[in-house]
């Protein structure tokens, strides 16, 4: 049996994306999303706080590249992706960092001063995807099967 490396989280972004260009103009973005659970009051009356965890979230390519014009600190997005969990020696130790790889992205609520985008373009789409877009015009429809 196979296994599933997917998450999906819904948050809110708490940076403007970090962008930069590796060899041959690969576009990489890094921010960071903060997911809350909210608190609430146990039946002896005990009060558990709200609890945040935070997210660091990694873009490739045009998924970088469309954040940088349209992601700002502020916004509540849902991102989908998977985990991956690097590590790398420095000074001496060893250091970890656990990341989430974002395959699709999502603007779900847009503060009002954040409408217009750091380059002032016109439209903005609203989500974004690291797959290929589907294009009905290429796609063979195959005869059903009658038995």
């Amino acid at each position: 049996m196979s296994s599933v490396n997917k998450v999906i989280l819904i948050g809110n972004v708490g940076n403007d994306p970090e962008v930069r260009y590796l060899d041959r103009g690969v576009c990489i973005a890094n921010f960071n999303l903060a997911t809350t659970e909210r608190g609430y009051i146990m039946h002896n009356g005990t009060q558990v706080p709200d609890r945040t965890e935070w997210h660091a979230v990694v873009l490739w390519r045009n998924l970088a590249e469309w954040s940088e014009r349209f992601i700002r600190k502020g916004m509540k997005i849902y991102v989908e992706g998977k985990i991956q969990t690097r590590t790398w020696e420095k000074d001496g130790q060893m250091r970890r960092k656990t990341e989430i790889i974002a395959e699709n992205i999502q603007i779900l609520y847009r503060p009002e001063y954040l409408n217009e985008p750091k380059n002032q373009e016109r439209r903005q789409p609203d989500s974004i995807s690291a797959e290929p877009e589907f294009n009905a015009s290429e796609a063979s429809v195959a005869e059903p099967d009658i038995f």
